[in-house]
């Protein structure tokens, strides 16, 4: 059986060696350092059992549990290394040859991705449209590939020089990112995009996505019910969408390109790496509910640990040679281990030991941040650049792009817009009741004067008259004054302040507390 914490290996100039996992962060001695810069490629079986790493004359294997030496390989040109699902075979990669075992028949067969998990296996091929025919994907179960209906489910389009495909986890289902070189509109030299869904029960549909701009990522949540995309024109939005692929929650916009769902699915990672800033949203996608917001500036990698706990970042060689090194996180923000490579050394490459599904149990989400003892840093705040001619001028407040807060922070309708039809409708019921009140005591006391109806109050103004009765003018005013604490919170979630969960159930009580004071108002 694996050990009950993952592993992490570290492959760099310093060479190749194990740290062990959560809480410790200490070197393993399951596996003896191998120094020297010649190993080029290592990987773990499927269930982190076995590992296997070539150090330039030979491929070794070795029985993580028992520290073994299993077999040894004169294989010192291989470059690629993969274990089989059962952890029977072990492939190599260097110029080879293999047995044909069954062949797909179907002309310009341009890219292809085998589906994940247990048989029966399922493959999606992509083929390129040419002289006006569009392309298209066509989704097969192996090895049945003869025939006019061999195929599961075939989907077809347009604008489409290159896919990405990607299957869930259970086989159900592909996600076909579909990419133009060059956007013949102008509006991006991104190209275009669009994204695509296809069933293996035959079903399609295109994913409608409600921001114009390049689709950074995709991801399916390991349910296979539902699936992640952010996409648009920076600040990225960002939307979890179901099997209709209808929206289910609007995360707004913010710096982002990526998105990482946890091994268990109920926490999703919304990040901005590579020239953004490395700013992560840790979202509780159960509930909706934003856990923190740590910065991981540089980083060229990150992987959850399949504890569903814990997070790695990295900055890694040679994407960038300065500053590498690795951070494990907990999901909460906190800092739990850096490592921090010299500075005439670089790393090369770092990953968790897998670990098969069920091993480590879902636990519950906590949003207080774990006690660490590695000293927090203040993230690096940049400045935006003024021209000379500007710097000794005051800086105004203004932005290029208004950030779009999630969708339940959003402020609710009320207070800032004209009053509902219902509402006017209400309204000039009970100004007609006044007036003919009024109109009733003038015809039996002829020497009042006439008192002018009142008028139409909007909602956002607060009157400064009272009412006569001293319980109604205490209402109104403990309403006022919770109407002033709601203005306040929402404009704290406008700043980007994460609100609790009862600080939000105020937000929601505002239409209905508006509603209320407008009727002790109108003395209803």
């Amino acid at each position: 059986m694996a050990p009950s914490t993952p592993l992490l290996t570290v492959r760099g100039s310093e060479g190749l060696y194990m740290v062990n996992g959560p809480p410790h962060f200490t070197e393993s001695t399951l596996f003896p350092r191998e120094s020297g810069k010649n190993c080029k490629v290592y990987t773990f079986s499927k269930d982190g059992t076995l590992f296997a790493w070539g150090n330039g004359e030979k491929i070794n294997i070795i029985n993580v549990t028992n520290k073994g030496l299993r077999h040894s390989f004169d294989l010192p040109k291989t470059v690629c290394l993969e274990f089989s699902p059962k952890n029977t075979v072990l492939a190599t990669w260097q110029p080879y040859t293999n047995t044909i075992a069954n062949k797909l028949h179907l002309q310009k067969i341009n890219d292809f991705v085998l589906s994940p998990g247990p048989q029966p296996y399922k493959v999606a091929v992509y083929v390129p449209g040419s002289k006006g025919a569009p392309s298209f994907v066509r989704l097969y179960q192996y090895p049945n590939f003869d025939g006019p209906h061999a195929a599961l489910a075939n989907k077809s389009f347009f604008k489409a020089d290159k896919v990405t495909m990607l299957w869930n986890k259970k086989a159900t289902a592909v996600l076909v990112i579909a990419s133009t070189d060059v956007d013949k509109t102008g509006a991006s030299y991104y190209g275009e995009q669009t994204l695509h869904y296809i069933a293996v029960n035959g079903e399609s549909a295109v994913v409608q996505l409600p921001k114009n701009g390049p689709i950074y990522d995709v991801v399916w949540n390991s349910s296979s019910t539902e699936f992640c995309a952010v996409y648009g024109f920076m600040p990225a939005k960002a939307t979890i969408f179901n099997l209709k692929c209808d929206p289910v929650f609007d995360f707004g916009t913010g710096p982002r390109n990526a998105a990482y769902y946890s091994p268990h699915g109920h926490i999703l990672v919304l990040a901005g790496f590579g020239n953004l800033r490395g700013q992560m949203e840790v979202w509780d996608v159960k509930n909706y509910k934003l856990i923190s917001k740590p910065v991981a500036s540089d980083s060229t990698y990150f992987a959850w640990c399949p504890d569903g706990e814990h997070i790695l970042t990295a900055t890694c060689a040679p994407r960038l040679r300065v500053n590498n090194g690795y951070k494990i996180w907990h999901y909460t923000g906190s800092v739990l281990h850096k490592h921090d490579v010299p500075s005439n050394a670089e790393l090369w490459q770092v990953s968790w030991q897998p670990f098969l599904d069920g091993i480590f149990p879902a636990k519950t989400i906590t949003y207080q941040a774990v006690p660490s003892d590695v000293p927090s840093e203040e993230p690096k705040v940049a400045t935006a650049y003024r021209p000379p001619a500007l710097r000794n001028k005051p800086i105004t407040n203004s932005k290029l792009h208004e950030e779009e807060p999630p969708q339940n922070m959003k402020p609710q309708a009320g207070n800032d817009k004209p009053l509902s039809k219902t509402a006017l409708k209400n309204q000039r019921k009970h100004e007609a009741k006044k007036a003919a009140k009024q109109e009733a005591r003038n015809e039996k006391s002829p020497d009042l004067a006439p008192t002018p109806a009142p008028q139409s109050t909007p909602r956002n103004t607060i009157s400064q008259s009272t009412s006569g009765d001293p319980e109604v003018d205490k209402k109104i005013k403990n309403l006022k004054k919770k109407l002033k604490a709601i203005e306040q919170l929402k404009e704290q979630a406008a700043a980007g302040k994460q609100l609790e969960k009862n600080q939000l159930e105020k937000i929601q009580k505002e239409k209905a507390l508006l509603q209320e004071l407008e009727d002790l108002e109108l003395g209803i």
